[in-house]
């Protein structure tokens, strides 16, 4: 089937419900590192709705009020630090319709089809002299389902804070006077020492260029349930230890895919992802804290060790490295004495190294606007990758187990790398 007509309203700026406090608000230290300067994209697909567009358009303008800093404008200071102007001018909304029905497209199942350009929101007219901070789009389709799909500064929203606030959005939908969880902005929590120690006037180095570009090729790999717990389980008979499901998801997906790119033994290869860490400052950070906390782990070891190793050896590798992170997060907060070089948010954008995000675990997969949760949610990448990455989700409900979304490897290597997990 041809996917040809998405139509779009043109747009309305949705402003809190109840006046809201005005002034400026900083940003974390953490905020405005250059890891986190990017937008992030997400589309939610429910199954059913009754007419949901005028309900969901009310329920973000009564959930503006508590979240009133994503109605606000960003201002970024010649330093480098980011606030947010609180003008209380609103959210981006746009209502859309489609001419067909998500069972015909499976619900969106393969997401290497999805016709993100028609779900994704766009930006106002440059000639309106709007910068919204939040842009959604909801697309009714012809069988009553829908499709939420939001755009926002990695930079305001963490994933934990983005599927905060969207589950919010859905309380208010549903009738809530209040939100469960109320957020909290606790930006100064994080000490304005953090980081890499430089000389004044010295911007942080951005992640070293590769030195070739690779035409990265997406893929979509589902792992049961079944054979997650088949892993786990030999790992704790291996080793009488527990592991997690993202210990053996991401041990798998990184020893398959440097068996598939046939690297030289000696080259090294990095594995990146980031922790939470909330938990680990003193006093722990809130619940309901929406910005960004969090510290990247790095792995490296050699293609020939990684290849030859037994999966409970690579699980254990990356548990060792998770069990670092307080010691090296809480270093990092006191701004202790590093080198440039030294920095753990700066690193190298090569094919050798493969980066990692976990959304299956964030609270997405429980918004719920009042007919149910979401049957699949998935990031969207809207600009070609130069780095190769994986982002761990769960597969279509319902379905159990986890899907790997990946852009990690060349046309060259993918037949490898999906062979693996057949």
């Amino acid at each position: 089937m041809t996917i040809t007509h998405v139509i779009r309203s043109s747009g309305v700026m949705v402003p809190p419900s109840e006046s809201t406090p005005s002034g400026t608000l900083d940003f974390s230290v953490m905020d405005a590192l250059p890891i986190v300067q990017m937008d992030v994209h997400s589309i939610h697909v429910f199954r059913h709705g009754q007419e949901p567009t005028k309900l969901i358009r009310e329920a973000v303008s009564k959930a503006l009020v508590p979240y009133y800093p994503l109605a606000g404008r960003l201002n970024r200071l010649s330093d480098g630090s980011l606030q947010v102007n609180c003008t209380g001018e609103g959210a981006w909304f746009i209502e859309a319709s489609a001419d067909y029905s998500l069972e015909s497209v499976n619900y969106f199942d393969d997401i290497l089809l999805v016709p993100h350009d028609d779900l994704l929101p766009t930006s106002p007219p440059e000639s309106d002299g709007l910068d919204p901070l939040v842009r959604i789009q909801l697309t009714y389709f012809t069988c009553g389902g829908y499709v939420i799909a939001q755009s926002n500064p990695h930079s305001l929203l963490d994933g934990i804070g983005a599927a905060q606030w969207l589950s919010t959005v859905g309380e208010f939908a549903r009738g809530f006077q209040k939100s469960t969880i109320a957020p909290v902005w606790n930006r100064e929590a994080i000490p304005t020492t953090a980081g890499v120690i430089r000389e004044p006037g010295v911007s942080p180095p951005p992640p070293s260029m590769p030195l070739s570009f690779e035409l990265l090729e997406p893929a979509s790999i589902d792992i049961s349930q079944e054979h997650i717990n088949k892993l786990k389980n030999e790992f704790a008979e291996l080793t009488g230890d527990y592991c997690s499901t993202f210990d053996v998801v991401v041990a798998s997906l990184w020893r398959h895919r440097t068996q598939a790119i046939e690297l030289e033994k000696e080259t090294e290869v990095n594995l990146m992802f980031g922790v939470n860490t909330r938990q680990f400052l003193e006093p722990p950070m809130p619940e309901g804290y929406y910005g960004n906390c969090f510290y990247p782990v790095k792995v490296t070891i050699s293609s020939g060790w990684l290849v030859e190793a037994s999966h409970a050896e690579v699980v254990k590798l990356i548990k060792d490295a998770k069990a670092r992170v307080p010691t090296e997060f809480r270093k990092w907060l006191k701004g202790d004495e590093l080198e440039a070089s030294d920095d753990p948010f700066s690193f190298p954008l090569a094919y050798t190294t493969l980066c990692i995000s976990a959304w299956n675990g964030l609270g997405f997969n429980t918004v719920d606007h009042g007919w149910g949760h979401p049957v699949h949610i998935f990031p969207i990448q809207k600009d070609l990758s130069i780095m190769p990455v994986g982002a761990l989700g769960l597969p279509p409900s319902p379905n159990k187990g986890i899907r790997v979304m990946t852009c990690c490897v060349n046309k060259k290597h993918l037949p490898s790398l999906v062979d693996y997990f057949k």
